[in-house]
């Protein structure tokens, strides 16, 4: 037997012991939306999440949302009410803000290698760019030029430091992303010297984090070497994005992250900030932080089988709907996800099982050797901590299976 990961709080079951999902049965959600695979998130758990930043956080550092994380269009409609920008990584994102008919909140984009395109759509739409590098300022210069618009450039750093105990780190190596920080303030100032609009500092060291002490740590030497490098610039930064990094429990023995210490360390910080930054607006962008508890994603049990004295549970869905949940994700040692039987949900476990998906590949294990309630052909499989790097992360097109739905409850 492995163990899973933690059910997120916040989900609970009917009288019949059939999850609810934003207090709605997923039997009555599957029905709607005629079948399963569905992912399914609770607008309510994601407000709570909303409300938790904006109470544990000081005033002056705003919320943006990472559009990479989730990109379902009535997921960013709602979120567009409560959040004060959106962070996209393409020009494909942008045209989804667009297509669900978001307007008005600031826009910044990040990432290496972004092409000609990806930059003439931001540049278009007066969205900041976070410049990985003095290639792409000039060429994001250069495009300003040709558009007759004044180009809103930031410039990505990439620090000396890193997260400790990231699941992803992207600081304190060498790296595609960013510029180095010793050269981070002349490119600043061949920014301003060219004319553009210099918007700040963005300084992003890791992911999915867990430890408050580790966050804290790395956001007092964020805003030092923010201070650093606009005092060689000369210039204070409008703003300075401090990237995200916050953590969800997804696996057996993780605990979710203090954000509430986080705040009020950094509200210490940003009182002790150099003068340089005094009338700098700070940023946090988040996006697996804000949904991915939110998410639910649903699918049904279409054969049972034994195979060397184990038991089988086949679905209608896999991999190429939630990669993440299968461990072809970055993950070093395969673990699995919180996983229930929807129509059983709290039922005490009886039988050790492993659940796959219907893709002709041995990657496609979706809970390996858990133990749940007694489920057949027919029952539908929960996998939680599906609101983030669903779809948007994984190979949709892979065998050319039917696509997964998306509601928001």
């Amino acid at each position: 037997m492995k163990a899973m990961g933690p059910i997120p709080v916040g989900f609970s079951s009917d009288g019949t012991g059939c999850l609810l999902i934003g207090e709605r049965s997923v039997s009555s959600l599957v029905n709607e939306r005629a079948g399963t695979p569905l992912f399914a998130y609770d607008r309510d758990l994601i407000g709570r999440q909303i409300a938790r930043f904006r109470a544990a956080m000081p005033d002056n550092v705003s919320l943006h949302y990472a559009v990479k994380a989730n990109y379902y269009d009535a997921l960013l409609i709602f979120l567009a009410q409560f959040v004060d920008g959106f962070d996209v990584a393409s020009a494909g994102e942008i045209e989804r803000l667009a297509a669900a008919g978001i307007d008005g909140l600031p826009i910044s984009i990040a990432g290496p290698g972004k092409s000609d395109a990806d930059l003439h759509a931001a540049l278009a739409i007066g969205a900041t760019i976070n410049v990985e590098s003095h290639g792409e300022a000039e060429r994001a210069l250069v495009l300003a030029a040709e558009l007759g618009v004044r180009a809103r450039l930031a410039v990505r750093v990439n620090p000396p430091f890193t997260l400790k105990g990231a699941g992803m780190k992207m600081g304190g190596l060498a790296s595609p992303f960013g510029v180095d920080h010793d050269r981070a303030a002349g490119l600043v100032t061949r920014i301003i010297k060219a004319g553009a609009d210099w918007r700040g500092l963005h300084i992003f060291t890791g992911s999915q984090a867990l430890d408050a002490e580790a966050v804290i740590e790395v956001q007092d030497q964020t805003i030092q070497l923010a201070a650093r490098i606009s005092e060689e610039v000369g210039a204070p930064p409008a703003e300075v994005n401090l990237g995200g990094g916050f953590g969800i429990p997804y696996f057996p023995g993780e605990l979710p992250l203090d954000v509430e210490r986080i705040g009020a360390a950094l509200g210490k910080a940003i009182k002790d900030t150099p003068a340089i930054l005094n009338d700098t607006r700070f940023a946090i962008e988040l996006g697996r932080w804000l949904v991915g508890e939110a998410g639910v994603y649903l699918t049904r049990i279409v054969d049972r089988k034994e195979s060397g004295g184990r038991k089988f549970l086949i679905t209608n869905g896999g991999l190429h709907h939630v990669l993440a949940a299968s461990g072809n994700f970055g993950q070093l040692l395969r673990r699995n996800y919180p996983v229930a039987i929807a129509s059983r949900f709290g039922a005490e476990p009886d039988e050790e099982v492993t659940v796959t998906g219907c893709l002709c590949t041995p990657l496609d294990l979706l809970a390996d050797q858990v133990m749940l309630p007694r489920a057949d052909i027919g029952d539908i499989v929960a996998i939680f901590c599906a609101g983030a790097y669903g779809l948007s992360a994984s190979p949709q097109s892979f065998l050319s299976q039917p696509p997964a739905g998306e509601m928001l409850v």
